[in-house]
């Protein structure tokens, strides 16, 4: 049986703008993901016991339960607390809380691979430990960092299909509505993969070129 794309065609137009959901609700999380991750990453590290237990705990319960868990609990459960969220903004924060939870700990590593005598010498100045961390340890961190993050970028990308189970019209659900209007399901999904992949690529090339840039200067 030979493959037939024209069925497929008049509805190109769709998928790319499903692609351009999946680009938003992929950046979007990965920046707000990026900045509680940070958060946590160093807190992860902070000098206060406790609170290096509540980071670890909190990054041991993101990694350690399904991202399609925890987008229903934002989603569906929420409601019964009574607060109702746009399945769009349900979809992002679900993947800010998930991708946070990494980030922390790609966050928790860099931190630690910055030498100690970095930390000695701000303590012989009299930095604060916040002061320390701002303006010494993050800013060597986060370029020991930025290929990991890249890699999350990526990730996120394709575990965004997973919002496609929120009825949010990003690139996975649109490609279900072509299918079931088609009938051309091979068809259909090989057109998605190649979206994709055609996506992450690019992002993957872009980070390449960013952190070769950063490496130089």
């Amino acid at each position: 049986m030979m493959l037939d794309f024209s069925a497929i065609t008049p509805y190109l137009h769709m998928l790319l703008r499903g692609a351009s959901i999946t680009i938003q609700a992929s950046f979007l999380s990965l920046l707000c993901g990026s900045i509680l991750g940070i958060l946590v990453g160093a807190v992860r590290v902070a000098p206060f016991a406790p609170l290096r237990a509540l980071a670890a705990t909190y990054i041991y319960i993101i990694r350690g339960t399904p991202l399609l868990i925890q987008l229903f609990l934002i989603y569906f459960g929420l409601p019964s607390l009574g607060l109702n969220l746009p399945a769009f903004t349900a979809g992002v924060i679900g993947l800010t809380i998930n991708s946070s939870g990494y980030v922390g700990e790609i966050v928790r590593g860099g931190i630690e691979a910055v030498p100690k005598g970095q930390w000695e010498a701000s303590k012989v100045l009299g930095l604060s430990y916040f002061h320390t961390m701002r303006f010494i340890i993050l800013p060597q961190a986060i370029r020991n960092m930025l290929p990991a993050i890249g890699n999350e970028f990526v990730t996120l990308i394709k575990e965004s299909s997973l919002l496609s189970t929120l009825a949010i019209t990003e690139l996975t659900m649109v490609g279900q509505q072509v299918r079931s209007v088609t009938y051309a399901s091979f068809e259909t999904f090989i057109i998605v993969g190649i979206i994709y992949l055609v996506m992450t690529s690019i992002t993957s090339f872009a980070l390449q070129y960013i952190e070769k840039k950063w490496t130089v200067a």
